[in-house]
């Protein structure tokens, strides 16, 4: 189940990267610069949830 911890950490990777775009877009591009943070939600809240989904996974098979 390492496979599964890994792309749990590559979602907080690409909220990373959603944050810099859209604070490097803030006075340019608004339309850009929201859809770069609802990105990253949706990525920060992946994250929460394969956490979660994979913990629920580990108990269940113990």
């Amino acid at each position: 189940m390492k496979v599964l911890q890994i792309f749990q950490y590559v979602y907080l990777f690409f909220a990373v990267i959603f944050i810099y775009d859209a604070i490097s877009n803030i006075g340019v591009d608004t339309n850009r610069m929201i859809i770069s943070f609802v990105f990253a939600g949706l990525g920060i809240f992946m994250f929460f949830f394969r956490k979660r989904f994979r913990k629920k996974f580990e108990d269940r098979n113990k």
